[in-house]
């Protein structure tokens, strides 16, 4: 399966009512850039009529650009050789790919190659959700990592000294890339699954639980996250922005999930929870 990647030119203010019109049509996946943002889903799941109605909907709002080109499987490698650059986050960890050089002066150094996933710690949710990660004991923890993508937060979840932890996607190749990701880390307690909530029905409540997916999902799912956690426990959130911040708040509190604090990153949000 392909990647379609949509790049959109719009102001701010008009960039973040598009990014949630699309997230209803398919989009997953939201990255800004200087002149918009961009966005990305799967080849079949790709709506041109949709997408063009979206557009033709605002596009008296403000000046509105838009347009998408297919990245097929065999050429992502190449394109994230080609502007995949080493990362250091929180001055503490190293995000790089295999053929970059082992940095210096960081306490953990994390080797991702994305192939067809996202998740390379260079968009604003991805550095975010580490950071909280950052500020959370895991020693001895059984952690589940949902929308895993590269694996990244699998990743460092162990290095941070996890047992165990469930790494669930809802893309073949993201699981095997999560999979692979987590083998070129040396990282030997990470299960990598294929599919959304529904594969959790049997699992054993977890001691701390990462969602970075978006905010339709997130909405959707959380009183599954809310039944896997435990009283007192940890819940990292991210993949929204931050005017959706109250909106995930109502919807955690309903199924006994407390706010604690949040982190900003150009309008995205990282918050954490806790079950009460």
């Amino acid at each position: 399966m392909d990647f379609i990647e949509l790049t959109v030119e719009a102001p701010r203010e008009l960039a973040d009512i598009l990014v949630a019109e699309l997230a209803e049509v398919g989009f997953d996946t939201f990255e800004d850039t200087d002149e918009g943002f961009r966005a990305y889903t799967t080849e079949d799941v790709f709506n041109p009529d949709a997408v063009g109605e979206i557009m033709a909907r605002y596009s008296g709002i403000g000046d509105l650009n838009h347009s998408h080109r297919i990245i097929t499987r065999q050429n992502w490698n190449a394109e994230w050789e080609k502007n995949f650059q080493p990362l250091i986050i929180a001055e503490r960890v190293s995000v790089r790919a295999p053929f970059h050089p082992e940095p210096a002066g960081v306490d953990y150094d994390i080797v991702i190659m994305p192939r067809m996933s996202f998740g390379t710690g260079h968009h604003e949710t991805t550095a975010l959700m580490i950071e909280n990660q950052l500020d959370v004991d895991h020693k001895g923890l059984r952690v589940l990592d949902m929308g895993t993508g590269t694996g990244i937060l699998a990743i460092m979840a162990e290095m941070l000294g996890a047992r165990q932890v469930l790494a669930v996607d809802t893309e073949p190749w993201t699981v095997e890339n999560a999979r692979d990701n987590a083998a070129e880390n040396q990282c030997h307690g990470i299960e990598c699954r294929l599919g959304g909530v529904e594969t959790l029905a049997n699992e054993e409540p977890f001691d701390l639980i990462l969602a970075n997916i978006n905010r339709n999902v997130l909405l959707e799912d959380m009183h599954e996250y809310a039944r896997l956690l435990p009283s007192g426990r940890p819940i990292l959130f991210s993949g929204f922005y931050e005017e959706d911040l109250p909106k995930i708040q109502a919807e955690a509190s309903k199924h006994g999930l407390r706010y604690q604090r949040h982190r900003t990153l150009r309008s995205w949000v990282s918050a954490v929870f806790e079950k009460a």
